[in-house]
């Protein structure tokens, strides 16, 4: 394995997307998924997997489990009981509760002198404000306890990816932050903000504003990661039909807008449950300004997207390609897949952006965990 200056466990890694983001520079010291599919992604993808890989629930693994002490902890617990799309039963949820099985980890660590220096937990928004935002302070809580300060941030992958897909990065440390990494700055949004405005008072003074500046603007859209139009299945123009009948009126003329200029366009729909007239609707939703929504599971609240793309008048859709879906993850060309669509489209959708890991390192972790960014801060 090579070694980098900085090392990191990561928790409910998936296909190893959080890895793939810290990158070279960063040694991964034990990974572990319960989830057999992801778990075997996990190990195709990196060849050293066998030495530090653990395939099983989080609750079946010990400290003795966990080598050395780790500059950084990174979970991204299961977060289908935070999301909109879930029963946002919280952390009481059966999947989110392995978040619990996780921080136990931590403070046996802490027991040994061995807990991380920092820690990230990325989920969805709703970690923010579930439960009225008692789970968020049911986490804070246990960040403090365990001698932590932390902050969170919110942020949309579309600042770096064509799609459409806003979460939460809390990160806690346990070393003073450097002035230069604190104050004001990009995603500290209106629900970071609330989320601390609910937290008691003796949270809130452990809180910091990471400052972490915005990327440079994405320079790519949708289009960009599509497959050429000869190398993918298209719909019957009656399943096409089918999807353009369940748009309500305000979707359909987007769609009339864009046949009637005459150019290509290439936009994502996604059904959605809505309230209409006191009733629940299924609706058939198009976008098209260059985003696709947020990838979810395919047993996720939406289904697999469809691909819509207007040309010369016309209209044909489309499934959404599995290496389409790693593409909007940032993943690269050579990440290997599962064979089938199903377990490929799991494995992405339940990811973390390669892209905004990689820039939450070289923006905010690295900085606080070098040896200057200690010494400054000392």
């Amino acid at each position: 394995m090579s070694r980098g200056p900085f090392s990191f466990y990561e928790f409910f890694a998936g296909g190893g997307m959080a890895r793939l983001g810290l990158g070279a520079g960063w040694s991964c010291l034990f990974a572990n998924d319960f989830d057999p599919g992801k778990a075997a992604t996990y190990r195709a993808n990196f060849a050293d997997a066998g030495g530090h890989f653990h395939e099983g629930d989080v609750w079946k693994i010990g400290a003795g489990d966990l080598p050395a002490r780790a500059d950084v902890a990174w979970a991204s617990s299961p977060c289908q009981d935070f999301s909109l799309a879930g029963a946002r039963a919280g952390l009481a949820g059966g999947r989110s509760s392995a978040f619990y099985g996780f921080w136990r980890l931590i403070e046996a660590l802490a027991v040994e002198g061995r807990a991380p220096r920092a820690i990230v937990i990325e989920n969805v928004s709703g970690l923010l404000s579930s439960h009225g935002g008692a789970d968020f302070t049911a986490v804070a809580e246990a960040l403090a306890a365990q001698g932590y300060r932390f902050g969170a941030l919110e942020i949309d992958a579309s600042a770096f990816l064509p799609q459409s897909r806003p979460r939460v990065f809390l990160i806690a440390t346990r070393e003073p932050p450097p002035a230069a990494l604190t104050g004001s700055g990009a995603w500290q949004t209106r629900a970071v903000k609330a989320a601390v405005a609910r937290l008691p008072a003796h949270l809130a003074q452990r809180w910091i504003w990471w400052r972490c500046p915005e990327p440079p603007a994405r320079n790519s859209d949708l289009a960009a990661v599509l497959e050429d139009d000869a190398a993918v299945a298209w719909h019957s123009a009656e399943r096409t039909a089918q999807w353009l009948a369940l748009m309500a009126p305000l979707h359909r003329a987007r769609l009339a807008a864009a046949q009637a200029r005459g150019e290509r366009a290439v936009g994502a729909i996604f059904r959605r449950m809505r309230s209409e007239n006191g009733r629940s609707v299924q609706r058939a939703e198009v976008r098209l300004d260059g985003l696709a929504g947020c990838l979810r599971t395919p047993r996720g609240g939406s289904s697999r997207q469809v691909i819509v793309v207007v040309d010369q008048g016309q209209v044909r859709t489309r499934l959404l390609s599995p290496r389409e879906a790693a593409r909007l993850m940032g993943l690269p060309e050579s990440y290997r897949l599962p064979n089938a669509a199903t377990a490929a489209l799991q494995v992405a959708g339940d990811g973390v952006a390669v892209p905004v890991v990689r820039w939450l390192a070289e923006q905010l972790l690295e900085p606080l965990l070098s040896p200057a960014a200690v010494i400054a801060a000392a």
